[in-house]
């Protein structure tokens, strides 16, 4: 209807590419046009001035012989000054963007190690996008923008370098529980020797009051019983001191037999007996060695 009545019709966001009899007369902008077909006047095409998407995936090899598939997102869109050369220079404008797509990244990649390229993913899209930038812009098209969005390396790659991260840290963790560990032995043994510190200090007072108590007995003693002298009193507490050790002895459960003299002498023996073994353990503690004659 719109040929019989010589009008066209362009919608929102195109341009319509006006021609008579096969040569570029000019851009037909949004609306209703008036084409008189029957003197060679015709539209040859549509050109749309919406931002479009184009995903490449680009392999190559980073500087250190890993394999990788990057993958950049090139946004553009025709400009509708230029609507001719977009129309007329460009038989195919998503291969041609995608040849220097290709051209940028294996330019750009192989100088790189495989850590490095994720690190500068920004600068090879910068890179990318200034190369299409110059070049695209004489065929009647803007870069609007360009992302790498993902670098893939190899399956094998992705795997060792997931095996390395996790043994990092594993030995991270293993440091700090063992760091943990010295800690609690650090705190364990100055715990440790505190205590055995304060039992030290209670043994030596112990036996302070059981020396201070004796004193106090043998005095007592041989103020109060005439004739004794303090080696009497010390025979006598050793003697009580010896029974008073059987007697234990003999209700612990656990203990073995012993054997004691049982003559009409062995209790007068007794105290010479415990006061030569203390003599004796004294001399051998202290390297003394005792010839009789």
């Amino acid at each position: 209807m719109g040929q019989a009545l010589c009008c066209v019709q362009v919608d929102q966001s195109y341009v319509a590419i006006k021609e008579s009899f096969g040569k570029f007369e000019q851009v037909l902008n949004p609306g209703c046009h008036f084409l008189p077909w029957i003197v060679g006047k015709q539209i040859a095409g549509y050109l749309s001035l919406r931002v479009q998407q184009l995903d490449v995936r680009c392999e190559t090899k980073t500087k250190d012989n890993v394999f990788v598939t990057v993958v950049a997102s090139v946004q553009y869109r025709a400009l509708a000054d230029k609507a001719e050369d977009a129309f007329y220079k460009l038989s195919n404008t998503r291969e041609q963007i995608q040849s220097y797509v290709f051209d940028v990244i294996r330019a750009s990649v192989p100088k790189l190690n495989l850590d490095d390229a994720f690190e500068q993913k920004n600068d090879i899209a910068k890179a990318v996008e200034d190369e299409l930038e110059k070049a695209m812009s004489m065929y009647g098209y803007e870069i609007v923008q360009t992302l790498i969005v993902d670098i893939e390396p190899d399956e094998h790659v992705k795997r060792a370098m997931n095996e390395i991260n996790a043994a990092a840290r594993l030995r991270l963790a293993a440091n700090e529980k063992a760091e943990a560990e010295k800690i609690l032995q650090i705190k364990r043994a100055e715990g440790e020797a505190e205590s055995k510190y304060l039992s030290g200090l209670g043994i030596a007072r112990q036996r302070q009051a059981i020396v201070d108590g004796l004193r106090d007995s043998v005095l007592a003693f041989s103020e109060n019983v005439p004739g004794t002298s303090a080696k009497d009193v010390m025979d006598m507490v050793l003697v009580t001191q010896y029974f008073d050790t059987m007697k234990e002895i003999g209700a612990s459960s656990k203990s073995s037999s012993v054997f004691i003299p049982h003559g009409p002498g062995a209790v007068r023996d007794i105290a010479s007996q415990i006061r030569d073994g203390l003599l004796q353990a004294q001399n051998t503690k202290y390297n003394v060695h005792i010839f009789s004659p």
